[in-house]
């Protein structure tokens, strides 16, 4: 089994709008097309500030995709990386694919000079949690929202 990853691409789009489709059914959220048409074009900008996107294939099917950004701190002279989507199609879980594709984003993160790499789940998220305790920290922060 050979798994790849690699930066979002044009061609990408329905498999990509499929799969996050499932991000957000699975945090019981929806957004407009305007958002997908959008939310596409900026993973393809290569604007600095934008965000980016990477996509697993696992024997050549897509198997998964992350979103992430890179952004000032007030606390630190470099970048940190915001990492705000991961998924993993179900058919492909458990084949280590989200730790591959949070390691690339630590690769990319590390090749920019940009040490810390932060992300957010929501509490209940226990099967995604246990890989997360496994390759990053927890945070003693608590986020707060708008209302």
């Amino acid at each position: 089994m050979t798994l790849a990853i690699r930066p979002v691409a044009p061609a990408d789009e329905a498999d990509w709008r499929r799969m996050w489709r499932g991000y957000l059914d699975f945090y019981e959220a929806s957004v407009d097309d305007e958002v997908y048409r959008e939310s596409f074009r900026r993973l393809l900008s290569g604007k600095r500030g934008e965000f980016q996107g990477l996509v697993a294939e696992q024997d050549g099917m897509p198997a998964g995709l992350v979103h992430f950004l890179f952004h000032r701190h007030m606390w630190r002279t470099e970048d940190v990386c915001y990492l705000q989507d991961l998924w993993v199609e179900p058919a492909f879980r458990g084949m280590g694919i989200g730790r591959a594709l949070i390691e690339a984003v630590y690769r990319t993160a590390d090749a920019r000079g940009c040490p810390r790499v932060y992300w957010l789940t929501q509490e209940h998220n226990a099967t995604a949690r246990r890989l997360y305790d496994r390759i990053g920290r927890k945070s003693p922060f608590i986020r707060y929202d708008r209302p």
